[in-house]
């Protein structure tokens, strides 16, 4: 997929249902300056516009670009293989389905590979010349994990928590991990997730085996996320709650959601959602190397994975799912067309919220004044026609 960019630094979007994070602005108009939003309100009230670069929404929606937290990888290609190549493929690709920003997700591997990702990673990123979705950073996902919900991780790299490999790492590459998902009943695992809060960095429950009271005790040293809720965790049941239920009765706890009727029936995800209404949903996509392209064997990480009729499992006949197709866009019409959520909810969900768990709330996730100009413009059957990012128009060919 190649991708060609024009810069207008100065444009405007009209007639578009402008979401905003408190309401629909309908016939709304936002205008765009220097990369920056100018103004968000009605078309009737715009300031008198004296550029020449506009765009017609016609009445189709207008809303914040999509962050995802949680991606391996697409087009072909996987985070664990990252070069600037890799790194330009999957952000180029998650770009042209509406994703702005997403954090690079590891998988769980030995520590040689996980730092040469960071490695990649941070020189990317420090270079500053990011032509698709801004990565704002990794997500670690594992080697901290339960040997007994390993999902479609690989058991042999599961080690207990250290964290040396993360002051090692911190001091690298600082401030780029993000987010790092572990098992909180694992040895040493409190120790990590309190280091982890002090030092601003998502400390996320998954692919795990701990009971309820463990996942409480873990929330105290700062526990605030749970990975893709319902799937490698321990289920809810009426006199043993588990992770699910640790999840659900936890305003603490971030829960993210793969919503693609596949990793979760919409009747659950309509009850975490129906939980979860302080900011704290989360769409991801969770998608591996095989989003973007059809049914065949495929790579995640170092783990083989086929994928038949659009759904990724491990190859042996255990039915363990492997990541996801799934695209936000995709995602954010599933959470309203199948799910029921309102469009504030589901835009709160792809792009606020996750957001605000990063730190970046003040300068993207919503349309308002003085942030960055992350724009998506759909039509009224919510397909995307426009994407911007940091202001400037995107356009993709095969």
């Amino acid at each position: 997929m190649s991708i060609s960019t024009d810069v207008p630094h100065s444009f405007q979007i009209i007639h578009g249902r402008v979401v905003t994070p408190t309401k629909v602005i309908e016939n709304g108009t936002v205008q765009v300056q220097d990369q920056t939003i100018t103004y968000v309100g009605s078309t009737a009230n715009a300031p008198i516009w004296k550029e020449q670069t506009t765009y017609d929404a016609k009445s189709g929606l207008v809303i914040p670009g999509f962050i995802d937290i949680h991606v391996h990888g697409g087009m072909g290609a996987d985070f664990m293989d990252s070069d600037p190549h890799v790194l330009d493929t999957i952000t180029s690709f998650h770009a042209s389905q509406g994703t702005t920003a997403l954090l690079a997700t590891t998988m769980t591997a030995p520590h040689a590979d996980i730092d040469h990702v960071l490695e990649q990673v941070y020189a990317y990123m420090q270079n500053g010349q990011m032509p698709g979705a801004q990565i704002e950073g990794v997500h670690l996902e594992g080697p901290f994990i339960s040997p007994k919900w390993p999902g479609a991780q690989n058991p042999e790299h599961i080690v207990l928590p250290n964290i040396e490999w993360l002051e090692q790492w911190e001091s690298r590459y600082p401030g780029l991990i993000k987010q790092l998902t572990l098992a909180p009943e694992r040895e040493g695992a409190l120790e990590l997730i309190s280091w982890l809060r002090q030092h601003d960095i998502t400390a996320a429950a998954g692919h795990t085996d701990a009971s309820y009271e463990e996942i409480m005790l873990a929330v105290e040293q700062g526990l605030n996320h749970a990975v893709h809720t319902f799937n490698a965790m321990t289920p809810l049941h009426h006199r043993k709650p588990g992770v699910a239920g640790a999840v659900l009765s936890t305003p603490a706890i971030h829960a993210e959601i793969i919503a693609d009727g596949i990793h979760v029936h919409p009747a659950a995800v309509s009850i975490l959602a129906q939980l979860k209404q302080q900011d704290n949903l989360i769409l991801i996509t969770d998608a591996m190397s095989a989003a973007g392209l059809g049914d065949g064997e495929y790579m995640l990480g170092d783990q083989p994975v086929k994928v038949i009729n659009g759904i990724a499992t491990l190859p042996d006949d255990s039915g363990t799912l492997a990541g996801s197709r799934l695209t936000m866009i995709e995602g954010f019409r599933f959470l309203i067309q199948q799910v029921g959520l309102s469009i504030l909810q589901a835009s709160a969900a792809g792009s606020g919220n996750p957001a605000r768990e990063l730190g970046l709330y003040e300068q993207t996730g919503s349309l308002e004044i003085g942030k960055r100009a992350d724009i998506l413009v759909l039509n009224p059957d919510m397909e995307l026609q426009h994407i911007f990012i940091k202001g400037l128009l995107k356009s993709y060919n095969e």
